[in-house]
């Protein structure tokens, strides 16, 4: 507030400083919340976090490439290492004030108080989710995509159709799953694995014939882990809006509007594209199934 002019009227000196002692007063913060260092502002360094001075941040273990290298979350290499630790400077916490915190995929979006202040983990933004946990603004626009063995009549399926009569398999809980069960409708029930590295040596030991993940880690599969396994094809987005990962937070966090903000600036000042291109590159197009 802007002090009031030093030049006041005489006759009014007693009034005048009255009303400016008044209005100088402290006042509430509009969000209604009971002080910064409470979270009730974005001040950099000073959120509501679970502990005071430190960003706690989640992801599931192991850590998957290309989205973290080596299995090492906290080594701030990999595409979600890197965005996670660009939140975090855009909140006022250097490397050395964030820890971080193993919870499995499935638990990060389910119902009940968080142990973190946000996870990271390919986690897609729906509208079921959301009514156990809160999104940040997305991260990374993703589609889905199947691979399956070189050679395997899933590998030759030029569309959705000729996927319906292949065994299908996906992690449990994730969007992979879904396109099967909502967008395949294959004649037999898709497999769900409790981990995409049991869904990986599903396909290895011909336990399916293909297997849905994201299209990075499609990408990542056929070319590092499974190199006899090929793209057979992404899914188009269903919709209007597309697919998108974004930060889980605890339902109704104070975090979440500092947290979109910061993703928001990433975004617009063109960081979550290099972090993009620099460990998504191979992530090009691939066929699309229709």
């Amino acid at each position: 507030m802007h002090p009031a002019p030093r030049s006041l009227r005489r006759a009014a000196a007693a009034v005048v400083l009255l009303a400016t002692a008044v209005s100088c007063a402290p006042q509430p913060e509009a969000s209604g919340g009971p002080s910064a260092s409470a979270g009730s502002t974005c001040d950099k360094g000073k959120l509501a976090t679970r502990t005071s001075g430190t960003l706690t941040i989640a992801t599931d273990q192991p850590a998957y490439e290309p989205w973290f290298e080596d299995d090492d979350p906290a080594g701030g290499k990999g595409f979600e290492s890197a965005v996670a630790y660009a939140v975090a400077e855009r909140l006022g916490y250097g490397k050395d004030k964030v820890a971080w915190q193993t919870v499995p995929f499935n638990k990060a979006f389910a119902p009940g108080e968080k142990t973190f202040d946000f996870d990271i983990n390919q986690v897609s933004i729906s509208e079921e989710r959301k009514k156990a946990v809160d999104f940040s603004s997305g991260y990374y626009d993703v589609r889905q995509a199947v691979v399956a063995l070189k050679g395997s009549k899933a590998a030759k399926a030029k569309s959705i159709a000729d996927l319906k009569d292949v065994s299908l398999g996906a992690q449990v809980g994730t969007t992979s799953l879904d396109y099967i069960n909502d967008v395949v409708r294959p004649t037999r029930a898709a497999a769900a694995y409790g981990k995409n590295d049991q869904a990986k040596s599903a396909l290895k030991n011909g336990q399916v014939d293909a297997i849905v993940v994201d299209l990075p880690t499609a990408f990542y599969i056929t070319g590092a882990e499974v190199t006899d396994a090929t793209i057979v094809g992404q899914f188009e987005n269903q919709g209007g809006t597309p697919e998108q990962f974004g930060l889980v937070l605890d339902r109704g966090s104070a975090l979440t509007s500092c947290v979109s903000r910061a993703v928001d600036a990433l975004r617009e000042d063109g960081t979550l594209a290099r972090i993009e291109q620099r460990w998504l590159s191979d992530a090009v197009d691939a066929p699309v199934l229709k």
